[in-house]
């Protein structure tokens, strides 16, 4: 588990790295945001078109290695980009050329890193597993931009693009050795569009998990919205720029504690915390709406600790969730399954971020953040009516253990 957590660490910082390095580079060389729009597209783009390809890819062949190839290429990408920023100032077809490469990256690793982890570690240990990289990407997040606006003023940001490639050189180095705890059964191939139908035929299968993953497509949209417009209510009506670094903070304090929490947790139906967990970030969404409506500075207290609530939740969700889709979906389909599930949430968030602005323009920021506040309780909540969610119980903590105890005794004894 150790090898796994610092492999995964090291890529989860590395990709934190990139957003702020490549904006840095691209404001100073251009100060256009429309240069930079192309260069972020650059990335979600593959990203979102290759996911569905990505997951039958992962299914395909063995998780480490998938996931060593997807480093290496994001790490190459970084590479050129560090030499290309090295070279003068940033040009835009490359960054965003090469960006687009660092996507792909993104779309074949994501999958594959699911499979992995389940097919390293097993049993009750998975939600350890989660929680623990769950942490780890939640302080990488939190680290990155200060480190690579630190590296990017004093080195320059070529030197930051160098730093992210030799993080994914070692991720790709860690878990490419990974070995399963247990071969994979053999399963015979058909060819690559009749597997990538087959995936959607088994997701199909599964109602509780469409159920759900629209409900997390709904709060990532709503997560859109909110960290486009929540920035300009608190500067200008809750008590500016420290009102928001407040809000920020409790957010990422409620994520931390969120994500270390859930493997400590009795949580004896893990999908149904699940749900819970999507649906309290209406919150902080229904505290900003009011907030846009009747401004006051008293409302800071409430609007920090609703988003505090919120990403904790997300933070008990998150391992919980991984670990459901790998203890219930067949293992053989789980790159392919999880593809669908990745592509909502890559697609989603985006999409909030961009429309925000303009509908907030027309309706006012009140409007949508209250109606969202509506629709991401619904929609989490409506998961509940499903026997499959409300009836699953998981792998509590310890429960194998024991189990494994227990055949050792009766062994010893016979």
């Amino acid at each position: 588990m150790r090898r796994l957590i610092f492999g995964r660490t090291n890529a989860a910082l590395a990709t934190a790295l990139i957003p702020t390095t490549l904006t840095l580079a691209v404001v100073r060389a251009t100060g256009s945001a429309a240069a930079l729009g192309v260069v972020l597209a650059g990335e979600l783009l593959p990203m979102l078109l290759l996911l569905p390809v990505a997951g039958v890819v992962a299914d395909r062949f063995p998780a480490r290695r998938v996931v060593f190839a997807a480093d290496l290429l994001r790490g190459a990408a970084q590479a050129a980009i560090g030499v290309e920023l090295l070279r003068g100032p940033a040009r835009i077809p490359e960054l965003a050329a090469l960006s687009a490469v660092t996507g792909a990256g993104v779309a074949f690793g994501t999958p594959a890193v699911r499979r992995l982890v389940a097919s390293v570690i097993e049993g009750a240990d998975r939600l350890r597993a989660n929680a623990r990289l769950g942490v780890a990407e939640g302080l990488a997040q939190m680290a990155a931009p200060a480190a690579a606006g630190g590296l990017v003023l004093a080195a320059g940001p070529g030197w930051s693009s160098l730093l992210t490639a030799g993080l994914f050189a070692v991720s790709a180095a860690t878990l490419g050795g990974l070995a399963p705890r247990r071969a994979t059964p053999h399963v015979e191939r058909e060819r690559f569009t009749a597997e990538l139908r087959e995936g959607w035929r088994e997701t199909r299968r599964h109602s509780w998990f469409l159920a759900v993953v629209t409900g997390h497509g709904v709060w990532h949209l709503a997560a859109g919205f909110l960290l486009t417009l929540a920035p300009v209510i608190a500067v200008r009506r809750l008590g500016g720029d420290a009102a928001w670094v407040v809000i920020a903070q409790a957010g990422t304090a409620g994520m931390l504690i969120g994500v270390f929490g859930a493997s400590r947790l009795r949580i004896r139906r893990p999908l149904v915390a699940v749900a819970f967990g999507g649906a309290v970030y209406g919150l902080p969404l229904a505290a900003l709406g009011v907030a846009a409506l009747a401004p006051s500075g008293a409302l800071l207290a409430v609007v920090a600790p609703t988003y505090f609530a919120a990403m904790f939740g997300l933070g008990v969700l998150s391992p919980l969730w991984e670990t459901t889709l790998q203890h219930r979906i067949p293992q053989e389909s789980l790159g392919r399954v999880g593809s669908f599930d990745s592509l909502i949430s890559f697609a989603s968030r985006p999409l909030g971020m961009a429309v925000a602005a303009p509908v907030a323009a027309v309706t006012g920021a009140a409007a949508p953040l209250l109606t969202l506040a509506v629709l991401v309780a619904g929609a989490n909540l409506a998961v509940l009516s499903l026997a499959d969610v409300r009836g699953y119980r998981g792998v509590s903590p310890g429960r194998p253990r024991r189990r494994e105890r227990e055949a050792v005794a009766a062994r010893h004894f016979n």
